[in-house]
């Protein structure tokens, strides 16, 4: 068999065959996921010249083999016990503080609408009470109140619905942990201030109403005795078996020990928060303010917005994340409407101006991804004038008293019981006089003509034909030296250059014809009529998403024209899933070429030269 021995060194290299628990492949490499990685031996399979590389990075041992890598793998599944039928892979290994904040985080998104929503109406209740639109000893007012307060007062049924899903137990279940902790007679029982016992055991009675951290404890636990319970019930009486069992366990062990150790939480961070409110109230809100765009483009601010859920539950308002936010939003709005007033170029100006209102909104993806990210300067701007204004925030206290959205639509959300909302709005009108003129001064026009920079790259080559390849995505260049994957930053795979797209399309770079496709869509490889072969990888990693988010319009062995669409993918759904955009380029037969020079230009569209090939 063409691959009998190099397959015999991987499977030894990996520890022996028993060793993997099971065995997927991309475009280019073989990817193992192994019982235990202090069994294998990269030295030896490194030594094999079929070999390009391996790594061994996020719980996977990949072995990089090549474009042939299919070939490989399937004489590897012929020729072993191994199975292809497996379509789990291993997620990333991550430590305690990440699986915490993600856990958190997967709480809370899903009722931030709920919360934002009965947020304005109280912000709203607030400017009508203010304005003396509304009384607040009508009965009208009393209703609208009520209904605003419903989701914090019963808050725990909130989590617990969302809690149930992140823990894959029984939401109906969980509604009964978090109806005990608010139920009338246990409320009583409160009120009246004597001692409660359970089974001789003394419950500490705590006000439950608006907490979060008891009810999450008291669902991750059932969600492994609801586990347990499934394990040991007969079928035949599991409907029954398994809910009372683990009401029986649960219940007890929540009123009794978890509840109240989740109180107990709750309070120690009540006086966290306080003391920061006191001592040093400045430093959220600035650090915030300055880093709120990278803390939206890692999904961060997701896991920031539960923690202040909790401050919020703990202490009535809430200062971690909605000063420092709305500081950023109105920050980056006005920065990226300096771009448009600033920007001579028509495409600029319409992408700008349209963006920037949408910031002003309070969603500032399409200004973050279409203009500050992509021109620099108005980034730096952003989280300058971001900065300056949640400082102002911090030190003048500013709180946020409902929950809502960090727009400058929902400053109400600010009135209370101290002078938040002038201070507010005056942070507001920092961050947009500061980023409309930080990023007017910073920002300055890429304008390198293309056919300087073609004579630029081409002049040591003068006498020697040049192939050149048009990009295939619009976005950002960057030198492979940049990509956290060494099998392309070390060029092993070939020289070319990398893009952050700034949009979810792959067109062809040339006329040729489609030589790879593979099956989960992510990679393709493409030869031109004069030879050159490239390998486009759209993203990292990305080949765990098997095929989701992405579309091909293209098969093997198709004929393409230049210009035409290949691939699209939905780059944002693509990047909340935890994966990165970046898609090398790869000239895979760079040996056959004096050299392939990369691009200058910072930014490219899809009619832009990217890589001139020296032949």
């Amino acid at each position: 068999m063409k691959y009998e021995e190099l397959i015999k060194v991987i499977i030894s290299g990996v520890g022996g065959e028993k060793n993997i628990k099971s065995v997927t492949h991309c475009m280019t490499r073989l990817r193992f996921n192994l019982a235990d990685d202090n069994l294998t031996d990269q030295e030896l399979i490194k030594e094999n010249d079929g070999v390009v590389n391996v790594l061994n990075k996020g719980g996977q041992f990949q072995v990089v083999i090549g474009t042939h890598v299919e070939d490989v793998y399937q004489e590897l599944i012929d020729t072993t016990n191994l199975s292809s039928d497996s379509k789990e892979e291993n997620q990333p290994k991550q430590n305690m503080i990440s699986v915490f904040f993600d856990t958190i985080a997967g709480i809370f998104i899903p009722i931030v609408g709920a919360l934002a929503g009965a947020g304005m109406l109280k912000a709203i209740l607030s400017v009508a009470t203010a304005m003396s639109w509304l009384s607040p000893d009508s009965q009208t007012y009393t209703i609208l109140f009520m209904i605003s307060d419903v989701v914090f007062y019963y808050l725990p049924f909130f989590i617990a619905i969302s809690a149930a899903k992140k823990f894959k137990t029984s939401a109906f279940l969980a509604l009964i942990f978090a109806g005990m902790l608010v139920h009338p007679t246990f409320v009583g029982l409160k009120d009246l201030g004597e001692s409660v016992y359970f089974l001789g055991i003394p419950l500490r009675l705590a006000t439950y109403s608006t907490s979060v951290v008891p009810i999450i404890l008291i669902v991750f636990f059932q969600s492994y005795v609801e586990k347990y319970a499934k394990k040991i019930s007969p079928n035949t009486v599991k409907t029954f078996l398994v809910p009372i069992i683990t009401i029986l366990i649960t219940a007890p062990v929540g009123l009794i020990i978890l509840g109240p150790v989740g109180a107990i939480a709750g309070d120690y961070l009540a006086t966290f928060f306080n003391f920061l409110n006191e001592r040093i109230s400045w430093l959220v809100p600035t650090l915030v303010g300055g880093f709120f765009p990278l803390l939206v483009m890692t999904g961060m601010h997701y896991s920031v917005g539960a923690a202040q859920a909790v401050q919020r539950a703990s202490v009535g308002y809430a200062t971690i994340l909605a000063p420092g936010a709305l500081a950023s939003n109105m920050a980056q709005a006005a920065a990226v409407l300096a771009v448009s007033v600033k920007s001579k170029n028509k495409s600029i100006k319409t992408l700008a101006t349209s963006v920037g209102i949408t910031a002003i909104c309070g969603i500032t993806e399409p200004a973050l991804y279409g203009i500050t990210l992509k021109y620099k300067r108005p980034l730096y701007a952003t989280m300058l004038a971001g900065g300056i204004a949640g400082f102002y925030s911090g030190i003048m206290g500013v709180k946020a008293w409902s929950a809502g959205t960090s727009t400058i639509f929902a400053l109400p959300i600010y009135i209370g019981e101290d002078n938040s909302f002038m201070h507010a709005c005056i942070s507001v009108a920092i961050a947009l006089v500061l980023g409309f003129v930080f990023s007017f001064v910073f920002y300055k026009e890429e304008s390198v003509a293309l056919e300087q920079e073609t004579e630029k790259n081409n002049s040591i080559y003068k006498n020697k034909k040049t192939i050149e390849l048009i990009s295939p995505i619009k976005g950002k260049t960057l030198s492979l030296d940049q990509i956290e994957d060494e099998a392309f930053s070390s060029l092993v795979m070939g020289k070319g250059v990398a893009i952050d797209p700034a949009e979810g399309i792959l067109v062809a770079p040339f006329d040729g014809k489609v030589t790879m496709l593979f099956k989960t869509k992510h990679a393709l490889g493409i030869k031109s009529d004069e030879g050159v072969e490239i390998l486009i990888h759209v993203g990292l990693d990305t080949v765990k998403l098997e095929g989701k988010y992405f579309e091909t319009f293209v098969s093997e062995n198709d004929r393409i024209t230049k210009g035409q669409t290949l691939v699209s993918f939905d780059k944002s759904k693509i990047n909340t899933a935890g994966y990165s955009c970046i898609t090398p380029i790869i000239v895979t037969n760079s040996q056959d070429y004096l050299d392939v020079i990369e691009t200058k230009n910072t930014n490219v569209t899809t009619n832009d030269l990217l890589l001139s090939i020296i032949d």
